[in-house]
């Protein structure tokens, strides 16, 4: 993600959170608008799946997802009442962890949510785990709907890795996916998608001056994934413990 919109989205939620006696919150009508989401009702499904997560995590949903009714100007003078949710920072996480992960704004606010500290850094190497994992599970879908396909028409494993080596062939310069394998010293069984760093296809990177067979392996994606949940459920005991604190 271009650091330009970074600072912009970042601006753009601090200048929404609200505080009061100490505690920082979202109107969700506002992150709506923030995370890029159209209609209400669409927005509040996510909301509803964020709650369930809430949920499972062992947290109480009223202490993260306050239900309000507002007033908001319509035009002319006039005013109506509309329903709101007071949301906590962990809400807001939640919330864009259950959001489409094609919006540019959602792999911000999973990050900007998350990370207690405001360092800049902090927020940008986390978006860059979260569009990786992103970009993995879009593949494997992709690859799954593939080899769906591939197989209706007769074609059986051995015949769907041929075809997945020729185009691992193209893309790193005329080496196939065992020889990529044996370089990257990645183990046979393990995808060779799960440690590649490379999302555009050869003809764009090489316009760059970059050879796709001469790039390191990135981290395992399963350990990565393993990271990222091991760092949500310390950031939820850490909520828990602020907020049990604050009662105290």
């Amino acid at each position: 993600m271009d650091k330009g919109i970074v600072i912009r989205l970042r601006k753009t939620f601090e200048d929404y959170a609200r505080e009061v006696d100490g505690v920082e919150f979202w109107f969700a009508r506002d992150l709506q608008n923030m995370l890029d989401y159209d209609e209400w009702r669409n927005f509040a499904n996510v909301i509803e799946k964020a709650k369930t997560a809430c949920k499972n995590s062992g947290q109480e949903i009223n202490d993260h997802f306050v239900e309000v009714n507002k007033m908001v100007d319509i035009g002319s003078g006039t005013k109506r009442e509309i329903q709101d949710i007071v949301l906590t920072r962990y809400a807001c996480y939640l919330v864009a962890q259950n959001g489409d992960p094609r919006k540019e704004e959602i792999a911000f606010a999973q990050s900007y949510f998350a990370v207690q500290t405001r360092k800049q850094e902090l927020i940008e190497q986390r978006i860059a785990f979260i569009e990786r994992l992103n970009a993995r599970k879009k593949l494997v879908a992709s690859e799954t709907e593939l080899s769906k396909l591939i197989y209706e028409r007769g074609v059986d494993d051995d015949g769907f890795a041929r075809i997945r080596s020729k185009g691992d062939k193209v893309l790193f310069g005329g080496f196939t996916t065992l020889q990529m394998k044996t370089k990257l010293k990645v183990p046979r069984k393990k995808p060779l998608a799960d440690l590649r760093n490379n999302a555009d296809v050869r003809g764009l990177l090489t316009k760059r001056g970059i050879k796709p067979e001469e790039l390191p392996p990135e981290e395992d994606i399963q350990r990565l994934e393993r990271r990222v949940k091991k760092d949500e459920k310390r950031i939820a005991d850490e909520l828990k413990d602020k907020r049990l604190n604050y009662k105290d």
